[in-house]
Formats: structure tokens, C-alpha cells, sequence
């Protein structure tokens, strides 16, 4: 037996089958590469989903948890470091807005964190998508649109309306005087990277001041340069400039160490008051450590540039093959719709040859590298595309 298939048994006898079966069973990575318990080596195209942004390793952040855990680990919130809060004012500052920031340690923390500073506007109705993806606490599931994460927990806080995801005058038409709040993803991740029209969060904007409700962006998996910018909203090819109530975060600011951030802007930094919301790990100074280091890197090594230009390399590659019927793209993160409802076998055969990608539906594909993803990298994933497409329309033995 090798120690694959040695960690898979002590998984499965040890841990709650929320997951399924691992995949595999990963032992070390280093920048956009990850090895396997049984020393195979592969490109990570999936990034922890949207997680890694600097890759794993990366000495910069290697470097800041490391002094910070030497220093000081951990106090609770009855007591501020250093950490917290410069990176609350790296983050306001990065956003261009006054406001206040609660840390978390997940993006489904950070949505349940804004969920409940839109009651304190008294009111209770919320808008969202079709499509979206929220998180797995009751909170942030009452806002996630899939029947299947849904049904089992039902009834779920909220009075909740979903919309088409891209249409505009579906949301103006669900947005009245009783709605709380809008929440939208800028770019919807866990649909496949799905990008609305331009224009779509204007609208919901205008939406929101006719009728007095707040404009809450889920920036979870779009947010700290995935896109190309530091926020998807702030991202020209996407959307024009528009002012947002709420920004939740979580996923690429830590780099893999778990943090997560509700910022309320404006008025809707005030809703908040004490003993309304807690937490006893959130915003401790290694998680906030380590996001300073991740934002002090993507400045310094140009990566929200690298970003946007990597991420046109990667569509290009990804849409080439005549399998592939259209992609979707902002920065890296890429979509691509596959002329079969074979993802799931592209994503095996992709991982036989070396390569971790995620398919997120039938025919779906969702891309998410790391930032620091190199040119040889993706030439290397180039190069073996369309065989790994065409070894996917190969019937299996499954098949027969």
C-alpha cells in the first residue's frame, strides 16, 4: 500500500464525510507547484480556491508569520495589536473610503458578520443572485442559491429574493422600501467565474439609493488582485467606478493563513455596536501579519499587473481548443464552458498528467492560480491542454 492510499484510509476513519473521498492526499508545495504524499509533482492552476495568491512558501510570508508568532500570537479582542490595526488602514486605504473594519478568520464569517449589520438598519429583506455562493453558515447559506447547500437546513434566516445573476432590471424590479441590502459578487466564483454585463453593479447601486438599502459586495474570492486590481469593483474592464456599503474579504488576503474581513463604509461602518458581533480569533496579529506581507508583496513584485497579464495569457490558452465553447475572464480567474459535460473528467485526466484544475458544474471550469504563476508555468500547461481535452472525450472504461 503507498502512503497515498495509507493517508486516504486514516482520513476516512478520522474525519466527518463532509467532503467526500480527498483527491489526493498533498504533502508540500513551493511557489505554483504541490507534491503528493507519494512524491508526484503538479502545477496548481486551482490555488486552494483562489486562496494561494502568493503560492506556496513564499519566503515573505514564511518570513511574517514566523516573527509575529514569535512575538505575540495571540491576545483576544479585549486587547488591539499593532497587526490589526494597520492592516484595518491598509485596507480602507486600498478601498478609498472612510469606514471600519471586523477581521474573521473565513469568507463565510465575514459574510455572517454583514448579514447581521444589515439588520441593524431594521430591516430584514435581502436581494441576491442566482448563481451565488455566500458561505455554508445559516447566515451567509440563506443568501447562497444552491438548492442542494440549501435544502437540508431549511427554514434559514432571511427573507431572501434571488435574481437572475447580470440582469439589472430583475434586481431594480426585487429592491423596494423594505430591502436591507443587495449582495452581490462582482465576478460569481463557485458559478465558474461568471462575469456580468458592464454596467450590472451600477445599476444595483442605483437601485440601492432609490430605496435606501445598502450595496454589499462579496469580494471573497474576487478581491486582493485576482482580478487585476485590488478589488474586482475597482476593476474598469469590469464595471465603472462604484461606491459599495459593505465589502466582505477573505481567501487571497491571507495567502493560506485564514483571515477574513467585513468592512462596512460610510454610514454602514457605524451599524455595528459593542456586544452586537465577536469573535475570539479574528483579526489576531499572525493572520493580520500575514496579510500585510501578502499585500506588501503583491505591491512589490507588480502582481496586480502580472495578474491582468497572465490572466489574458491563461484565457487565450484555455480557449483554444475547439472542446472549449467560451471562456470568462478577470485577471486570473478564469471560466471556460466545455462543449460536453465532461469537466469532471477533465479535471481527472488533468490531475494523471500533472495539473490541478476545479470544475465547478457539468461543463464548467474554474481557474485560479496563484498570482506568482510564472510564463514557463503556463507554457507547460500550454503545452498539454488539448491533450488533456481530447483524453477527456476518450470513452472510459466506466462508460462501457
Amino acid at each position: 500500500m503507498n502512503d497515498q492510499q495509507q493517508w486516504r484510509d486514516r482520513y476516512a476513519g478520522a474525519l466527518m464525510n463532509t467532503f467526500g473521498p480527498p483527491r489526493l492526499v498533498l504533502a508540500r508545495g513551493s511557489g505554483a507547484r504541490v507534491w503528493d504524499a507519494d512524491g508526484k509533482e503538479y502545477l496548481d492552476l486551482f490555488g486552494g480556491i483562489a486562496v494561494n495568491a502568493l503560492g506556496h512558501g513564499h519566503p515573505a510570508l514564511v518570513r511574517a508569520v514566523t516573527e509575529q508568532l514569535e512575538t505575540l500570537g495571540h491576545v483576544s479582542n479585549f486587547f488591539a495589536t499593532e497587526p490589526q490595526v494597520a492592516l484595518a488602514e491598509r485596507l480602507l486605504a486600498l478601498l478609498g473610503a472612510e469606514g471600519r473594519v471586523f477581521f474573521t478568520n473565513s469568507g463565510t464569517e465575514a459574510n455572517e458578520a454583514a448579514f447581521k449589520l444589515t439588520r441593524r438598519t431594521g430591516r430584514t429583506h435581502l436581494v441576491a443572485t442566482e448563481g451565488a455562493f455566500h458561505g455554508r453558515t445559516m447566515g451567509a447559506l440563506a443568501l447562497t442559491a444552491k438548492e442542494a447547500y440549501r435544502a437540508p437546513f431549511e427554514p434559514l434566516p432571511g427573507h431572501v429574493t434571488f435574481v437572475p445573476y447580470g440582469d439589472s432590471a430583475a434586481l431594480a424590479a426585487a429592491v423596494t422600501d423594505e430591502t436591507a441590502a443587495v449582495v452581490l459578487e462582482p465576478v460569481q466564483g463557485e458559478a465558474g467565474v461568471v462575469v456580468p454585463p458592464h454596467g450590472y453593479l451600477t445599476a444595483a447601486r442605483e437601485a440601492c439609493d432609490a430605496h435606501g438599502a445598502l450595496l454589499w459586495l462579496d469580494e471573497v474570492q474576487t478581491g486582493i488582485g485576482r482580478t487585476g486590481t485590488w478589488f474586482a469593483h475597482q476593476n474598469p474592464a469590469l464595471s465603472e467606478p462604484v461606491r459599495a456599503d459593505v465589502v466582505t474579504l477573505a481567501k487571497g488576503l491571507g495567502g493560506g493563513i485564514p483571515i477574513g474581513a467585513c468592512v462596512g463604509l460610510g454610514e454602514a461602518a457605524t451599524l455595528l455596536e459593542p456586544g452586537n458581533h465577536g469573535t475570539t480569533f479574528g483579526g489576531n496579529p499572525v493572520a493580520c501579519a500575514a496579510a500585510l506581507a501578502v499585500l506588501d508583496t503583491i505591491e512589490a513584485e507588480g502582481l496586480l499587473e502580472e495578474s491582468a497579464r497572465l490572466g489574458k495569457l491563461l484565457a487565450d490558452v484555455v480557449e483554444e481548443p475547439e472542446q472549449v465553447v467560451s471562456v470568462d475572464a478577470a485577471g486570473l480567474f478564469v471560466g471556460a464552458q466545455l462543449a460536453a459535460d465532461n469537466a469532471a473528467r477533465v479535471v481527472a485526466v488533468a490531475q494523471e498528467r500533472g495539473f490541478l484544475l476545479n470544475n465547478t458544474g457539468p461543463g464548467r471550469l474554474r481557474f485560479a492560480p496563484p498570482l506568482t504563476l510564472g510564463e514557463p508555468d503556463l507554457q507547460e500547461f500550454a503545452d498539454a491542454w488539448a491533450g488533456i481535452l481530447g483524453a477527456a472525450d476518450q470513452p472510459t472504461t466506466e462508460d462501457a
